[in-house]
């Protein structure tokens, strides 16, 4: 069983930056969705277990940056220039594979999630 358990959410005033980390044990490509209120959850970014291929939504794009250390075992997202239709619930996500997905369906994992709250 994989747990994943993000962190590093809060308040922010638009145009500023905040990290996510999420802590996960094993050999699994991993990504970054978010749902905000009345929506459907949507992919943000999706990195695989070598770290050497990245995907993002369009909408993320130049401002959001995804990462791990597989040494300590976390995923970060950098999230810069936040705007107030980033706020959402942030989930880290992680699939039995190596590869990176930008497909909700192909992961079987997920965390808890972590609110992102960007005031205007």
């Amino acid at each position: 069983q994989v747990q994943l358990v993000e962190s590093g959410g809060g308040l922010v005033q638009a145009g500023g930056s905040v990290r996510l980390s999420c802590a996960a044990s094993g050999r699994y490509a991993m990504g970054w969705f978010r749902q905000a209120p009345g929506k459907e959850r949507e992919f943000v970014s999706a990195i695989s277990y070598s770290g050497s291929i990245t995907r993002y939504a369009d909408s993320v794009k130049g401002r959001f940056t995804i990462s791990r250390d597989n040494a300590k075992r976390t995923l970060y997202l950098q999230m810069n220039s936040l705007k107030p239709e980033d706020t959402a619930v942030y989930y880290c996500a992680a699939r039995a594979y190596t590869d990176a997905s930008d497909r909700s369906a192909d992961y079987a994992y997920w965390g808890q999630g972590t609110q992102v709250t960007v005031s205007s």
